[in-house]
């Protein structure tokens, strides 16, 4: 079972449903994920495996980024050891900085998007034009509701500019935060049907010219801090009434001097969560258009 935002085939209008592999059932009364995630944990539950509304052949439906209303995008930084390793080749003044947060109390997090700028399965991402070396960072999402409470996964591309972040930490607003920086879908796995979201298979494929360029596996396994924690420091000073989802970090990194270009085809696949499929952009004028 999947949750999924989509365009109604009955009005045109985006709607919230739940997709059981053949067919989507529209949630009564739900309009947006936002709404959804107004309700406890219980609740959600409730509504989502009680669906009765209109139903849809699950083939032919058009998707959306699992993201809307006042919903925004978080991530995580340096949780796995590839990360740490990554971050300190190429930062140019600071490697100390990611060496001390990896074993640290408090973790790294940081603002990624609004919701509105969040890219959907099948749609596009971008890197700067202004960056020389660009990756896609696969990590599992938390969907968080409004109390915080851990209700669903989902997948995320946390799109960087490893030059960019790599000259000074403090530039990292300006590497992992901008139009096309941030993929989320295909849907919501409801977290009541991962058994054990630390043994969930990553695996990142880069495909250019319909020709593998880069790929590689890993496991949340891997990762070095909890996900209930990661979400308890997120909602410790701060609200998010419509809910949010949380990156939890990455484990796999192209070495350098790889980096993402025009027209390459990113796929991200996190096991028992789902696939998301993106294609590469250059330039703010590209991700308008």
């Amino acid at each position: 079972m999947h949750i999924v935002r989509f365009v109604s085939p009955l009005t045109g209008a985006d709607a919230v449903g739940v997709d059981d592999g053949e067919h989507v059932v529209e949630l009564s009364g739900i309009t947006t994920v936002g709404e959804l995630l107004r309700l406890p944990a219980g609740e959600l539950r409730e509504r989502v495996t009680a669906a009765d509304g209109a139903r849809h052949p699950s083939a032919g439906t058009r998707r959306l980024a699992p993201v809307d209303g006042r919903m925004e995008v978080w991530a995580a930084g340096v949780t796995y050891r590839r990360s740490r390793e990554a971050r300190v080749l190429e930062s140019e003044r600071a490697a100390d900085v990611y060496e001390l947060v990896y074993d640290a109390e408090r973790p790294e997090l940081f603002f990624k998007s609004v919701a509105w700028k969040v890219s959907g399965d099948g749609g596009r991402i971008a890197v700067r034009a202004d960056s020389g070396i660009d990756v896609p960072e696969p990590e599992l999402g938390l969907v968080l509701n409004a109390a915080g409470e851990i209700v669903g996964y989902t997948v995320v591309d946390d799109v960087s500019s490893r030059t960019i972040e790599g000259v000074n930490p403090l530039y990292l607003p300006q590497a992992k935060i901008y139009l096309g920086a941030c993929a989320v879908g295909p849907a919501i796995r409801p977290a009541w049907e991962v058994a054990d979201p630390y043994a969930l298979d990553i695996a990142l494929t880069i495909a250019r010219g319909g020709e593998t360029v880069w790929d590689g596996k890993s496991s949340t396994s891997e990762l070095n801090r909890r996900l209930d924690e990661l979400a308890g420091y997120l909602f410790r000073a701060d609200a998010f009434p419509d809910g949010a989802v949380l990156a939890t970090g990455t484990s796999l990194v192209p070495d350098l001097p790889f980096t993402l270009q025009d027209g390459d085809v990113v796929t991200i696949g996190i096991g028992e969560v789902g696939t998301l499929t993106t294609t590469v952009v250059k330039g703010l004028d590209a991700m308008r258009g």
